[in-house]
């Protein structure tokens, strides 16, 4: 009988392609790792791996106890799921992965909600930027990712996922305190300060001043942190974009201004854990504490 939890470390090798990556990703110490996955081997009475120099090399064997794994633990989170909502109860771990400022303006006040409504229900939020937590969520290491999209762009939608709108904010240029721009057009000699190369702030960045100002910004500074990007614009040593849950507005050493750009925040799950009440009662909650953010 194969162990499952065994099966999900050989589709994160095939994933992460080392043993090391697959232990920093699940917190396991590299000679677990590999001691369950020779367990593994020993399970399947095949040869599924082959020294590659420092590395493990799957063998064919391997790749279709691979695509079996994707379809074992699929169907054992539905079972799962189906288990829970037969039962009624709202209890259990979910796993949200969610960028900063949905963190902090969404996650946070539904987590209040849930210790209230459900106190059987344990959550577990991990801050990450939206396109890993996207990532984490294929991957099966997340329950619901937060991710966003900007202006008319929007992410792939693979099968068996469920995408929802929690929110849609505007994108705003933030500018130091009585700076004159009023345009991105009026910014193409200017300091830019954007999120590290590949992240979504980062697309935002090249989007935005690429089709709305007809440049490519010089970007000087960059962070994950969009505290850290308000703190470069109010020094004066930078302007840079940021979106509404993020609150430019409130430091006084700013200046705002709207250029017609919005985000969408979206909630993403796995269609197989759809039945799970406690899923379904995280997402009302998120949803909750979208709503209480519509101004009015």
């Amino acid at each position: 009988m194969l162990d499952l939890r065994r099966l999900r470390l050989l589709r994160e090798l095939h994933a992460r392609g080392t043993i090391a990556a697959v232990a920093g990703a699940l917190s396991y110490s590299p000679s677990t790792v590999s001691h369950q996955l020779a367990e593994l081997q020993r399970e399947a009475g095949v040869t599924l791996f082959e020294r590659d120099g420092r590395r493990l090399r799957l063998t064919e064997a391997a790749h279709v106890l691979v695509r079996h794994a994707d379809a074992l633990l699929t169907r054992m989170e539905r079972a799962e799921a189906e288990m829970a909502a037969a039962a009624g109860a709202v209890a259990g771990t979910v796993r949200v992965s969610a960028f900063q400022t949905a963190a902090i303006s969404l996650v946070a006040p539904a987590l209040a909600r849930l210790a209230d409504r459900h106190p059987q229900l344990r959550l577990e939020v991990t801050e990450v930027e939206p396109d890993q937590a996207f990532d984490g969520l294929l991957r099966r290491e997340c329950d619901l990712a937060i991710c966003d999209e900007y202006g008319g762009q929007r992410r792939p939608r693979p099968r068996g996922l469920t995408f929802e709108e929690l929110y849609v904010e505007r994108v705003r240029l933030v500018l130091p305190r009585g700076h004159p721009a009023t345009r991105l057009h009026d910014l193409r000699e200017a300091a830019w300060a954007g999120g590290q190369p590949g992240t979504s702030h980062d697309r935002l960045l090249m989007l935005a001043c690429t089709t709305a100002g007809g440049f490519v910004p010089d970007i000087r500074h960059r962070t994950t942190d969009l505290l850290v990007l308000l703190a470069l614009v109010a020094t004066g040593c930078a302007v840079t974009l940021l979106p509404d849950l993020s609150q430019p507005e409130r430091d006084p050493s700013v200046t705002v201004r709207d250029i017609g750009i919005s985000r969408r925040v979206l909630t993403v799950v796995r269609d197989d854990g759809l039945a799970r009440p406690a899923l379904t009662a995280v997402r009302k909650a998120l949803s909750d504490a979208a709503f209480d953010l519509v101004p009015g």
